[in-house]
């Protein structure tokens, strides 16, 4: 089963996400609110996937993705954005990220990105 860790200061965010992948059969699942907490949890937990909110507070996504990325550049980190982001989305590529995910989340968007990673629960 894959470790999948859901990052989004925004605590309804990160429902939606677990919702979805929850009714999908995903279970080992896992939650940080900022980057800080994103970057000591994936250190700990070594999830298989990342879902990680691009505009956080304390560090954001894109300094979380370098920090795990230096840490592990196997990494399979998913980056979401709000519309008008193209430019971090670009970054975050740039940066290591394998796909980018545009709020608000599309359910069924959200699961092909998830199984095209780290396959069916």
């Amino acid at each position: 089963m894959a470790k999948i860790l859901l990052v989004d200061d925004a605590a309804f965010m990160r429902k939606v996400i677990k919702d979805t992948l929850t009714k999908a059969g995903y279970s080992d699942l896992y939650e940080a609110v900022d980057g800080a907490d994103a970057v000591d949890k994936y250190n700990s937990i070594k999830p298989d996937l990342v879902l990680m909110d691009i505009t956080m507070p304390n560090m954001d996504g894109l300094e979380a993705l370098k920090a795990i990325r230096a840490a592990d550049g196997s990494a399979n980190v998913v980056m979401c954005s709000a519309m008008g982001q193209e430019t971090m989305v670009i970054d975050a590529i740039r940066s290591g990220a394998k796909d980018f995910i545009v709020k608000p989340f599309k359910g069924e968007r959200v699961l092909k990105t998830v199984t095209s990673i780290v396959g069916e629960p």
